[in-house]
């Protein structure tokens, strides 16, 4: 293990729990190279922690522990996984819910790294070649400490990656295999490019819609990828969805998840076109939606234009409220790890004021208990989540 000197706000920082390295805590990184486990020292050449060198596009690596006498071997990264099993007892004994993150990164102590469960299945993803490099001691310690699997695999989400998806060990998943949220039914695919079809940090907002939001509802689900939460919406009540995304499969994997759940696809519209071009469409025809979710990607590119929520998200919000009826909930969501809580709210309220209308904060929500986050770092706590009742 290599000393790597911190500089002294970093020392300090990281001593308070901070988990992440980035470049400019380093006098000099010359002699260390990706994937390098580093033992940190202060100016004085004090121990501060133990970590890695792992390139991604916010850090430039991992505190790993702040106790010189561990070592970065398969019994400390063992101890990792047994705690985070333990910590998520709850989750496991769930019937209605088969699906959760069961390490969250930093979160539970190794960033860099996240594996989300699907009923007996692990998938793995990695977000730098510097934690990929100790990929092999790390699967052999999630072996000693999850024995019961029945597969693992593992997504590559970092730019010089040889691939992006890729079966390891076990027993291979239907595909789609088919897993449960709140009692309702999502396929999943597991060796599918970097999603599997649902994203798992916004399960407590779809139970929102369904048990209270979604009844006798119109509702516009906005950016929908593969209709989860219109699902919801349609187990819950809601008299009809429309689905818009710009991707074509999303028509598809959209229907499937209806009939999934006895549900008949052509009672609900699903839309191919850009979310925005749709918005002119509905502000055209007069169309009014008593329900709009508005979950968009932190940054995506169409064929005729860019998006990215810390430019064009008010102008989002506008449209959407343009089209919301009186006492019709707009809920806003964005996972940006770079937009504060109050930033966001401000990128909303910011619509709401431009079109003179009035809304109550009717419910917030953040991260579900399974994305375990460090109390030092904020930028942990990406999910972001209002739901908002148009007044007049």
């Amino acid at each position: 293990m290599k000393n790597l000197q911190v500089k002294k706000l970093a020392a300090s920082r990281i001593q308070k729990g901070y988990p992440a390295l980035e470049d400019y805590d380093f006098k000099d990184k010359d002699q260390v190279v990706e994937g390098d486990f580093v033992r940190l020292l202060d100016s004085s050449r004090k121990f501060v922690g133990l970590g890695y060198i792992g390139d991604e596009k916010k850090t430039a690596g991992w505190v790993l522990s702040l106790d010189d006498t561990d070592k970065l071997d398969v019994s400390f990264f063992d101890r990792q996984f047994r705690m985070a099993r333990k910590k998520r007892t709850s989750f496991y004994a769930d019937k209605l819910t088969t699906a959760f993150r069961f390490f969250n990164g930093e979160g539970d102590g190794i960033g860099g790294v996240t594996i989300d469960y699907y009923d007996g299945y692990y998938v793995f993803t990695w977000y730098s070649a510097g934690i990929y490099q100790h990929r092999d001691m790390i699967l052999d310690a999630f072996r000693m400490a999850v024995p019961d699997y029945k597969g693992i695999y593992e997504k590559l989400r970092y730019p010089s990656a040889p691939f992006k998806s890729k079966f390891v060990d076990g027993k291979q998943a239907d595909q789609p295999m088919t897993i449960l949220e709140n009692g309702i039914r999502y396929n999943v695919y597991l060796n599918e490019g970097w999603m599997t079809g649902i994203f798992l940090d916004q399960r407590n907002v779809r139970r929102k819609i369904m048990e209270e939001l979604g009844m006798g509802r119109k509702v516009l689900n906005a950016f929908s990828y593969t209709g989860a939460f219109s699902v919801a919406a349609a187990m819950g009540g809601a008299s009809k969805t429309v689905n818009v995304d710009v991707a074509n499969r999303s028509k598809e994997r959209t229907r499937e998840q209806f009939e999934l759940n006895g549900l008949n696809p052509d009672d609900h519209e699903i839309r191919v076109m850009d979310v925005f071009d749709y918005f002119d469409y509905a502000k055209k025809h007069q169309l009014r939606f008593d329900l709009i979710v508005l979950d968009p990607p932190t940054f995506a590119r169409t064929k005729k234009r860019t998006f990215s929520v810390d430019q064009d998200y008010t102008e989002l919000v506008k449209d959407a409220v343009e089209v919301l009826a009186q006492n019709g909930v707009l809920i806003t969501s964005t996972n940006a790890w770079s937009v504060s809580r109050d930033d966001f709210f401000e990128m909303v309220n910011d619509a709401l004021e431009e079109l003179q209308v009035d809304a109550y904060l009717m419910d917030e929500h953040d991260l579900p208990d399974d994305f375990a986050v460090s109390r030092a770092y904020p930028e942990g706590h990406y999910l972001k989540v209002f739901v908002l009742e148009r007044t007049n």
